[in-house]
């Protein structure tokens, strides 16, 4: 998938873990693990907007676009 999103650097600077970071968010582990992995298929506004409050960082801080072969798709 062309969008990457950022949460292993995010917490490796906040040092934090997945489950402190699922708390704060208010979701679970497994679904923000999903994310994490990249095998989220759509993201909730209110879930991005309570991970950048989480981690005080902007919507671009967590998501990446990466071009590749499937960039077309």
């Amino acid at each position: 998938m062309p969008i990457v999103v950022e949460i292993d650097v995010l917490l490796a600077k906040r040092k934090m873990s997945v489950g402190e970071l699922a708390d704060r968010v208010g979701i679970t582990p497994a679904n923000l693990a999903v994310l994490k992995n990249g095998r989220a298929k759509a993201v909730r506004f209110s879930t991005l907007a309570a991970l950048c409050e989480a981690l005080d960082w902007q919507p671009g801080d967590l998501l990446r676009w990466e071009a590749g072969d499937d960039a077309d798709a």
